[in-house]
């Protein structure tokens, strides 16, 4: 099992990136609990609103609009584990994630390649997908395999198995995959489950995670609630990974755009732990500010780094394990 180095440990030197004190941060939670019991989130999808308005949050209707007490969203995240083991096939790639540890992933997902052979950009295929597992295997410093490039060779419909096959059978290390909605979600973990001898065995050791995401401001559609519940049905870690636009589906000042994110990302683990407390949920982050000029989202820019920074530390605050982009 992988140990790595802490992130934002208290130690004499170094440096660290501290956008919020913990009382600030405590004033960005109180923002986002007032936005989920006031304001709410829009959920697209009948059998989500059907499993929290059970539990006890307030369901519109006319709208869609689910709204959530403050001791619902509190226990929640009280519920979801700090510290998950991310298995390998092989376990001597086992990860621990949590216990404010940093670990590194490769980017997802590419759409395009220059061709090793010609030097020419072209389309991704399936072998490329099986050549990038086989790379991040070999890397040391990449502590688990995120879905890099998609197939665009094979029938689209069904192209998060494809993708899921090539890179399950081309690295031993843990997996994160969008597989697309629940039912391909399904046939997802019932591949990893034969892999490993049967469906036991996969709630032991689950080898592959999934990353899902909301849609900014304040959306989860149906292929994300979908993702949540099969994930916390299966005992398979879901990273809920939004991407509020600082100045375009989210105030520009960062505090204004994590409680924005805050709702999106804790309204899914809520709608997880409710399905099954205890469930493993990630706090994931692709947020980042809107380029005004150009209407496009500056992933890479400073100042993403600096709102992720803060995301880190809002999960750190929520003791929840963390996926954030890097500057």
């Amino acid at each position: 099992m992988n140990r790595n180095k802490h992130a934002g440990f208290l130690q004499s030197g170094g440096l660290s990136l501290n956008m919020f004190t913990r009382d600030e941060l405590y004033e960005i939670h109180l923002a986002t609990l007032d936005v989920l019991q006031h304001t709410g989130v829009y959920f697209e999808d009948e059998e989500a609103r059907q499993i929290l308005g059970d539990s006890g949050a307030d369901v519109d209707p006319k709208t869609d609009v689910v709204k959530f007490p403050p001791y619902m969203v509190e226990d929640a995240i009280r519920s979801a584990p700090g510290t998950v083991n991310l298995a390998g096939r092989d376990p001597k790639h086992d990860y621990l994630l949590g216990n404010n540890r940093v670990g590194f992933t490769n980017f997802g997902e590419g759409i395009s390649i220059v061709d090793i052979e010609t030097g020419i950009l072209r389309e991704t295929v399936k072998r490329d997908v099986e050549e990038s597992a086989v790379l991040v295997d070999y890397l040391d410093g990449i502590d688990v395999y995120e879905r890099a490039l998609g197939a665009h060779d094979v029938n689209q419909a069904a192209q998060p198995l494809h993708n899921a096959e090539a890179f399950l059978a081309n690295t031993t290390k843990h997996c994160f995959h969008g597989a697309g909605n629940g039912h391909l979600m399904r046939a997802t973990i019932e591949m990893a489950a034969a892999i490993q001898g049967g469906a036991d065995k996969f709630r032991e050791r689950p080898i592959i995670s999934f990353n899902t995401c909301p849609i900014s401001p304040l959306k989860l559609v149906r292929d994300c609630t979908e993702i949540i519940i099969e994930g916390a049905r299966a005992g398979a870690l879901v990273n809920v990974l939004t991407q509020a636009l600082a100045g375009g589906s989210a105030p520009v000042t960062p505090a204004g755009t994590l409680v924005v994110h805050n709702a999106e990302v804790l309204s899914g683990i809520v709608l997880g732990q409710t399905v099954r407390k205890g469930t493993p949920m990630m706090f994931g982050s692709s947020t980042c500010p809107l380029d005004l000029r150009m209407a496009t989202a500056t992933v890479g820019s400073p100042e993403c780094a600096m709102i992720n920074a803060g995301v880190a530390a809002l999960s750190t605050y929520y003791l929840l394990p963390s996926w954030v982009a890097g500057g």
